[in-house]
């Protein structure tokens, strides 16, 4: 982790929990460029001997940050007040349980692997535990994609916070991967390292020689590692162990050696072996043993699971669930090398994406989107805002002489920053962000307020129409722009209220703009209304009169880096929707297309992710809503096309990982403002599917638009049965994550918040 971060372009200070014996790992670190090791017990910062516990750890990382946060920071502005380390990595749930509650939650980057791995395991008090660590988070580092989509089914607090930081495997220096080919003429050489354990199958493997000489193969066992596991469900097992090591047939027992002394007796061999107890199938873990084995060129035996399908494809030749499994592969590779070759370039090939600079390149990436680079425009736009504020004071204007002036005396909300002629640094914009919902929001939230040319509060009403006037007007007497999210009463109060110089920008909805409030939103106060697509752009001019200069678009995003997950196995005749209330949504629709498809090929099938009609009080006392819904779920239970073809999942935040299932996402409704779903489904791989609800093409390519269910249906069993769905479904990918990524939408976002500080009102062509 060390050096992927140092690669990836960051200053490292590495906190030792224990006192350092040797410094074979400590000193090749401590001569990287940009890299501190600390080590508080030669520091004298901790009396205990040995490793520290969580709770010691907890309170000596404390300390190190408030060192970092009080040393002069070279050639710029001082460190942050609340904290002097950007991030603070740390790898175990106990560790990061104590530190979630201290002076470090926010800025924790949690590398979660001792995870319960099942349901049954997962018990209320570790869910909540790793929900108090997840909200504790910025950054939530998973090893495998099957952990990932499991925690974030369990925790919905970590969707949209975990990242694919799977295992490094770096090789030590001098060893070079294994160049020999197939054994001809000589032993098969067998390699097992690690613990020996009843579900490793340890012992199971002493065996092996022997059975494969009866086959006529001859075969020599190496295992390497010195700790022999006491099962108290099976108080004779280490003895038997340590017998068969000793005196088995064939086994040469090397016993334990350093991790490099390990891998070159690994080198050495010609097969590896991680076979397994069928109970250890369902793990979410990726054995770092069976990395190391490919990267040295050394295929492995090893169990079939999806996992392990994804990594070495479904016809890898060393899958083996059973001995005899176990020894039918090692014969055919004993005596076949064309087999030994392809598992050889099977293994290789699966590794590659394993290396350092894999890693630091994975972790690059996600520093550069947590950690924005300032933007010129930004900042130069935040000292406009400073001298209008003091010409206006100057002027006797109505505004406080600086905007910081308005909150002479009160307490700054929670997290945020002094004011920035405190801090010595260039004066950052001020951002106010006012609405009683704001999930549509939360991850251009989570980006403005990671900018470090902007400074961000919010301003959260408890309701749609209930507020604590105070916090209002404090917000309005500092920010330098204020973003309404919702054209609600919100928006009418800050209108009313707004500093001259200040800057108003409105987010509008659909639901807004059938409502009454644009109608009293006094728009000569407004300086641009956000709308998140060409159509409803078009129609709040022509239903509000507004002038359209001041209507502009800037789409939904679409959390591209989040969605893009490797799809499974039969995605390609799966459909998914999300969301099916209220009846609008046209469930039906969606049924009609399903059956047609399902007539000619019953694989297709529906997944449809949504919150019931009657879990919305709203929606269910509305007596049409309830008659359409009764017809629908009665056609599903009694169609014989449809029986077994749709399945309902709950509603939740783990669409990325539901998506991973999905092949085609449709959009059947009779109207959308957006219609995010497709999009989603876009960035997830998927291939878009949409009937012409009005503005349809106006935000989505019109070769993903058809007529009518049948024409839907048609297409997708063309698209399957023609071959052209991977290539369709990237494109789909591609066309998402230019036009609505986040990483766009945010760019957009900016410039908007920056021309509108200044004056300028950004006028977009859609």
């Amino acid at each position: 982790m060390v050096q992927a971060l140092a690669r990836a372009g960051c200053a490292v200070t590495l906190v030792l929990k224990a006192p350092v014996r040797t410094g074979r790992l400590v000193d090749p670190l401590r001569a990287l460029p940009g890299v501190t090791v600390r080590s508080p017990h030669a520091e004298g910062l901790i009396d205990i001997e040995g490793g520290m516990p969580p709770k010691a750890a907890a309170a000596v990382l404390a300390r190190v940050d408030e060192e970092e946060r009080l040393r002069p920071a070279a050639g710029g502005p001082p460190h942050p007040p609340e904290g002097g380390f950007d991030m603070i990595v740390v790898r175990g749930r106990r560790l990061a349980g104590k530190l979630s509650a201290g002076p470090l939650a926010g800025r924790l980057w949690t590398y979660l692997t001792d995870v319960p791995q099942s349901a049954a395991l997962f018990d209320g008090s570790s869910k909540g535990e790793l929900r108090r660590i997840a909200d504790a988070s910025r950054v939530l580092l998973c090893q495998t994609e099957e952990l990932r989509g499991f925690l974030e089914s369990a925790v919905p607090a970590t969707a949209g916070k975990s990242v694919l930081f799977p295992p490094v495997v770096v090789l030590p220096d001098g060893l070079e991967p294994r160049r020999d080919g197939a054994p001809d003429g000589r032993a098969l050489t067998l390699v097992y390292t690690g613990k020996f354990a009843p579900r490793w199958n340890t012992y199971e493997m002493t065996s092996l020689p022997r059975l494969l000489a009866i086959r006529g193969v001859d075969a020599e066992l190496h295992m390497v590692g010195d700790k022999i596991h006491d099962d108290p469900a099976d108080p004779g097992f280490a003895t038997r162990m340590r017998t068969a090591l000793e005196s088995g047939q064939g086994v040469v027992w090397h016993g334990g050696h350093p991790r490099a002394e390990a891998m070159r007796l690994t080198a050495a061999c010609d097969v590896g072996l991680s076979w397994r107890h069928p109970e250890m199938d369902a793990s979410l873990e990726l054995s770092t043993k069976v990395l190391e084995c490919g990267t040295l060129g050394v295929p492995v035996v090893l169990n079939r699971t999806p996992m392990h399908e994804r990594l070495f494809g479904t016809d890898y030749p060393l899958f083996a669930s059973t001995e005899t499994d176990v020894l039918d592969a090692l014969t055919l590779i004993g005596k076949n090398s064309d087999v030994f070759t392809l598992a050889v370039e099977r293994c290789r090939a699966a590794a590659a994406g394993f290396t350092l600079d894999a890693a630091a390149e994975r972790l690059r990436g996600c520093v550069e989107r947590t950690f924005p680079e300032p933007s010129a425009a930004v900042l130069a736009a935040a000292e406009e805002h400073e001298r209008v504020a003091v010409r206006l004071g100057a002027a006797g204007g109505g505004g406080p002489a600086r905007p910081d002036e308005a909150l002479a005396g009160t307490a700054a909300p929670s997290g945020s920053a002094p004011p920035d002629a405190a801090q010595g640094g260039p004066r950052r914009l001020r951002v106010g962000v006012a609405g009683h919902d704001l999930k549509f929001f939360t991850r251009l939230l989570d980006y403005l307020r990671s900018r470090p040319d902007m400074e961000v509060r919010v301003d959260k009403w408890a309701a749609l129409k209930v507020h604590d006037e105070d916090r209002s007007r404090e917000l309005a007497d500092w920010a330098d722009v204020v973003v309404c999210e919702w054209c609600g009463p919100n928006a009418i109060w800050y209108a009313r209220n707004k500093r001259p110089g200040q800057r108003l920008v409105v987010r509008l909805h659909r639901f807004e703009l059938y409502a009454r409030w644009p109608r009293h939103l006094p728009i000569d106060e407004v300086d641009e209304v956000i709308c998140v697509s060409p159509h409803y752009a078009d129609l709040t001019r022509e239903i509000t009169g507004w002038p359209a200069g001041k209507v502009t678009t800037i789409p939904n995003w679409v959390d591209d880096h989040q969605l893009d997950r490797p799809k499974l196995t039969g995605a390609e005749h799966h459909l998914g929707m999300i969301g099916i209330a209220p009846s609008r949504k046209r469930l039906d629709l969606a049924l009609d297309a399903l059956e047609e498809l399902r007539r000619d090929d019953p694989r297709f099938t529906l997944f449809v992710k949504t919150k019931l009609p009657w879990e919305y009080w709203w929606i269910w006392q509305k007596e049409e809503e309830r008659e359409h819904y009764e017809r629908v779920f009665r056609r599903i239970r009694r169609s014989p096309l449809l029986a077994g073809g749709v399945v309902f999942d709950s509603y939740g935040r783990d669409v990325a990982s539901w998506l991973r299932r999905i092949g085609f996402v449709l959009s059947t409704s009779d109207d959308e403002s957006f219609h995010l779903a497709p999009a989603e489904g876009m960035a997830s791989g998927a291939v878009p599917a949409l009937l012409g609800w009005p503005g349809a093409d106006t935000i989505y390519d019109t070769r993903w638009i058809h007529d009518d269910p049948s024409a839907m249906a048609a297409s997708i069993a063309s698209t399957v049965s023609l071959g052209r769905w991977e290539h369709d479904r990237l494109l789909a990918r591609d066309q998402v994550r230019a036009a609505y990524g986040l990483d766009e939408v945010c760019r957009q976002w900016t410039d908007m918040l920056a021309a509108t500080a200044v004056g300028a009102t950004a006028v977009r062509t859609p």
